[in-house]
Parts: C-alpha cells; sequence; structure tokens
C-alpha cells in the first residue's frame, strides 16, 4: 500500500527529506519544483512507512486504501506524475547547513510580518543558529493569510500555523503584534535594536482591470472580498451586494475559485467552518445563484490548478458549467496537448474541463460558469454595477509564447456584483527601494539592493515581497532558507552591525509608542476564547472581527 498526495498539498516540501526511500517529487533543487501545482508519490517505491505523514504540515498525506471519494482520484494523479518523470534516485548527500561559530554571539532579527514567509525565516533562523527573533506585525493576530486568506471550506490548509506555533514555543521569538513599523517604530531603529531585519510584509495590494465602470458601486478586488468573509478587521465593515442572481469574477486563479465556492456553497455548510459572522449572515440572505468565471486565455492556460478545479466536483448543490464550445483549441495548445510528453497536470486540467461539459446538470442547483477567451471591455450601470462587457479574445504565438489578442467578437452579462480576481500587487515599504515595475523590492537571493545595485547592510526580504505575489503558502519556504542562508552568511562574516539596544530596550521602547501592544499571552488570549466560543457552536474557532474585540480579548 502507498502513501498519496492529496488536493491541500502546501508544496513546502517538508515531507521531502524524511522520505527514506526519496520517492517524493520535485524536490527542491530540481527546476520543476518552482512550477508545480504539488507534490507526488511514487507509488511502485513507497515502503508505506508513514514518515512522510507526520512531516506534513497541512495533513494532506493518506494511505492509499483510505482515500475519500473525493480523494480517490489522487492515486492516478500520484501516479501519472511518475510515468510522465520515472523517478530516478538522488544520490546527492543532504548537506547539513554550517551553523555561525558560538563566539559571535546571539544573533538579533527582527521580521516585518507574522505570515508564512515570516513564520518560514523565523523556524529557520531559530534551527539554523543561536538567534532572538522579534516579528513585529500591524494586525493583533499573527499568521497573515493562513488566517485571513485561506478559503474558510479549507480548514486542513489552515494546520500549518500548528507548526508555527509549536516552533515558536519558547521565548527566542517574542510577539509585538498590533505593532506597525513605521508608525510605532522606524526602520532604523528596527536596525538599531538588530543585526538584521528581514521583511515579509507580502503584496497587500490587487492589480486593476483599467476599464470604464471599474469604480462603480458592486465592483471590487476579490481581495477585498476574501478578506471579508475572513474576517479581517480593516475589511470587517465592507458591504457586498448579494442581492442579483448572477456574479462575475474576472480572472480564474484558485482565489477566484475560493470566491465561486464561498458564494455557490450552501450557508449551512460554511457555518461549520470559521467563516466570519457577518458575512455567514450576509450569505444566509444572498440572492446569488450562478457565478460566471471569465479567463482571458483557453482552458489550457488557466491560472486554476487541476487539484482546486478537481475539488469543485464534489460541492455539493453545485453544478459546474463549461460550454463544449469553450474547449476548442487553437492549433498550439492542440499541439501542446497532443504532445506525448504533456504534463499530466495540464492533461488533467483540460480532462476535467471536458467532463464538466458533458455533466449532468439538475436546475435546482446553484451554478459556477467558466468562461475562457474572454477579457472585460466595460462595466456598465448609472449608480451601481448592472452588467459587465467582454471582448472575446483568440490566442496567437508571439515571442514563442501564446497571447491573448481580441477579436471583434463582444458580449455582455447582466450581474450586480463583478470581484476582479487578477493578481495581487506589492507596495513600497518605508525606508526600502522599491521596483515600481515588477512591485518588489529589488533584492539579490534576498539581500535588498540599494538604487547602485549594492547590497544595504543588514536588510533582507522574503516572500512575495521579494519574488512577486506566485506560489502557495509551502512555496515560501525555500523561498525564505534562502534569505536566511544570506544573513548568516552575512553575520558570519562580520558584515552585520552589532545591535546598539538590547531586548529590554525595545521592549521599553515599544511600550512608550503602543501601549496596546499583543505580545505571546495576548495572542493566546485571542487564540483561546476564539476557539472556545468555537467549540461552543460546533466550530473550528468564532474569530474577533474588530481591533476593539481583539485586543479586549487579549486582555483576556
Amino acid at each position: 500500500m502507498a502513501y498519496v498526495i492529496t488536493q491541500r498539498c502546501c508544496n513546502d516540501a517538508s515531507c521531502v527529506s524524511e522520505c527514506p526511500v526519496d520517492c517524493i517529487r520535485p524536490t527542491p533543487d530540481q527546476p520543476e519544483f518552482a512550477t508545480t501545482e504539488m507534490l507526488y508519490i511514487d507509488p511502485d517505491t513507497c515502503i508505506d512507512c508513514g514518515a512522510c505523514v507526520d512531516a506534513c504540515p497541512v495533513d494532506a498525506i493518506f494511505p492509499e486504501d483510505d482515500l475519500t471519494a473525493s480523494l480517490a482520484r489522487f492515486r492516478d494523479i500520484n501516479a501519472a506524475y511518475f510515468e510522465r518523470h520515472p523517478l530516478e534516485s538522488n544520490f546527492d548527500p543532504i548537506v547539513t547547513p554550517q551553523r555561525p561559530p558560538k563566539e559571535l554571539g546571539t544573533l538579533r532579527v527582527a521580521i516585518v510580518g507574522a505570515g508564512p514567509a515570516a513564520c518560514y525565516a523565523a523556524d529557520e533562523l531559530l534551527r539554523r543558529c543561536d538567534a532572538e527573533v522579534e516579528m513585529f506585525d500591524r494586525l493583533p493576530t499573527p499568521w497573515g493569510l493562513v488566517r485571513a486568506g485561506v478559503a474558510p471550506d479549507h480548514p486542513g490548509t489552515k494546520t500549518v500555523s500548528g507548526m508555527f506555533e509549536s516552533a515558536f514555543r519558547r521565548e527566542t521569538l517574542q510577539y509585538y503584534l498590533n505593532v506597525e513599523v513605521g508608525t510605532h517604530i522606524s526602520h532604523e531603529e528596527l536596525l538599531g535594536h538588530h543585526h538584521a531585519v528581514i521583511y515579509a510584509v507580502g503584496a497587500a495590494s490587487d492589480r486593476h482591470m483599467n476599464i470604464p465602470g471599474e469604480e462603480l458601486p458592486g465592483s471590487h478586488s476579490a481581495t477585498e472580498f476574501v478578506a471579508w468573509y475572513n474576517g479581517h478587521p480593516d475589511y470587517a465593515d465592507r458591504q457586498f451586494d448579494l442581492s442579483g442572481e448572477r456574479a462575475v469574477i474576472v480572472g480564474n486563479g484558485n482565489v477566484a475559485l475560493d470566491v465561486a465556492r464561498v458564494l455557490t456553497v450552501g450557508p449551512d455548510e460554511l457555518a461549520k467552518t470559521d467563516i466570519a459572522d457577518h458575512a455567514l449572515d450576509a450569505l444566509r440572505r444572498s440572492n446569488i445563484r450562478e457565478v460566471v468565471v471569465l479567463g482571458r486565455r483557453g482552458p489550457l492556460q488557466a491560472a486554476y490548478t487541476s487539484p482546486e478545479f478537481l475539488a469543485l466536483t464534489h460541492l455539493k448543490g453545485v453544478d459546474v458549467i463549461v460550454d463544449e464550445a469553450e474547449l476548442e483549441l487553437d492549433p498550439a495548445s492542440r499541439a501542446l496537448l497532443d504532445d506525448p510528453d504533456v504534463e499530466p497536470s495540464l492533461q488533467l486540467k483540460y480532462t476535467l474541463a471536458e467532463e464538466y461539459a458533458a455533466g449532468r446538470r439538475d436546475p435546482a442547483n446553484k451554478r459556477i460558469v467558466f468562461r475562457y477567451l474572454a477579457s472585460p471591455t466595460a462595466l456598465t450601470g448609472a449608480d451601481h454595477v448592472e452588467g459587465i462587457e467582454f471582448v472575446h479574445n483568440e490566442l496567437v504565438e508571439e515571442g514563442g509564447q501564446l497571447v491573448a489578442r481580441a477579436t471583434d467578437r463582444t458580449d455582455r452579462l447582466d450581474a450586480a456584483l463583478v470581484l476582479r480576481s487578477i493578481g495581487y500587487r506589492g507596495e513600497p515599504v518605508a525606508g526600502l527601494p522599491f521596483d515600481e515595475r515588477r512591485a518588489v523590492v529589488p533584492n539579490e537571493h534576498g539581500r535588498v539592493l540599494g538604487a547602485d545595485g549594492v547590497p544595504v547592510p543588514g536588510v533582507y526580504v522574503s516572500g512575495w515581497i521579494k519574488r512577486g505575489p506566485r506560489g502557495v503558502i509551502g512555496s515560501n519556504r525555500t523561498d525564505s532558507e534562502e534569505t536566511v542562508e544570506q544573513l548568516i552568511a552575512d553575520f558570519t562574516t562580520g558584515k552585520l552591525a552589532a545591535p546598539q539596544g538590547d531586548r529590554g530596550a525595545l521592549k521599553a521602547l515599544i511600550a512608550q509608542r503602543q501601549a496596546d501592544l499583543v505580545d505571546r499571552e495576548g495572542w493566546k488570549s485571542i487564540d483561546q476564547a476564539e476557539k472556545t466560543a468555537g467549540k461552543a457552536a460546533g466550530r473550528p474557532r468564532v474569530k474577533f472581527t474588530t481591533r476593539e474585540d481583539l485586543l479586549k480579548a487579549a486582555r483576556g
């Protein structure tokens, strides 16, 4: 019996090094790791030891005999990967990273941000050397997008926070939550109290469509909507018009699929999750029966991953609709699909679309409709969004790539709610250089680069602000390891200035600036109060969604 990796795989590769027979692929040192949808276990090599199960931070690995009906297909998905990529043993010895010499003393590092990139960086620092880490976040809660971005009906993905909680039990890491760098403490003051500062602040804003009518009421970013239903305190008071029968999502990545599910899944199902109460109440009153997901390219180029696309198969009371005409491929896409060496994930993505096109329909069900080769041109309406106009595209080859080009065919859909889900965007960080075009802090393997291209001493980046908004939660692990490797190398070679103030001085400074600091004990109080309320309601937790309530809970 083999083990099988399933849909919720976070790609952090914790399982790879634990496998005694080296049968999990791709590995972080392989080129395809950067673009893989998930990791896979070779069924012919697996020895059923379970080491990978213990290592997985999101409970994504199961014995093949224990797969539920919704996960059974992943047995074939794992096997198909190795038919395309036959397993070759990796004889490269595992190199244990060197620790800095003890005589250098304790490495003090501030990490700005408390999401996955920040947490993986902190974990790596604490494992690699004698370190003291201070983690800063402007919110009263840690975990970033794990708390405020992962869909409530994907609770397994959120279990990665348990791994961080376990790693951060000791006082070597201290929380400075509800503390905003640039307001309560400056970049220069952080450097004055630490050898180095790592910025892991993510990509906080979103891209715009830049079309007429985009600013009408009823037009929002998916970023806002996700933060709203996840109880982010900055978005708890937002209002979304759910009175119409149709919503349109522009963009077809995994976030778009999350939003489509939340809008169509029965509220009684969502009531079993940690969705914010205000969102659940609004969704109970929702009139939306159909969600249309618009993608500018074809079904082979859709941004969603095949595991997330597959998961839609098992939604209760929801039909997934793909018109057969939408599956007609241009010559280049057809050649790609017919290539004997086509990636199994790409083949699966198209096969699933075919299955949805041929699927049975129930008029009583809600609908998620996928439209391909469509780009919005305008949102219409006088005082509120009433519809969306779009143009039909064709795929053409330019510079060796398939790009979407508008045709003369246009169309329109009535909709009272339009959500754009076309990508996140990083924002400038006070005191740091910024690349406006790429929307990242310029860096070399995590070392921040000044205008002259020379590394800025003691300043580093990790996560989306380093590489741009791509990858999943686990992608931040290898990214953070790279950044920490540069930081420790600089510490070892004497390139980092010694801190002028110690931990006590830092605490005193913050206490003067922010009376509502939330420390480790404060976060524990919030966490326990939310879980206690959740237990009483039969839910994982009931979130506090305002700063006032969060701070009240932090004070116990």
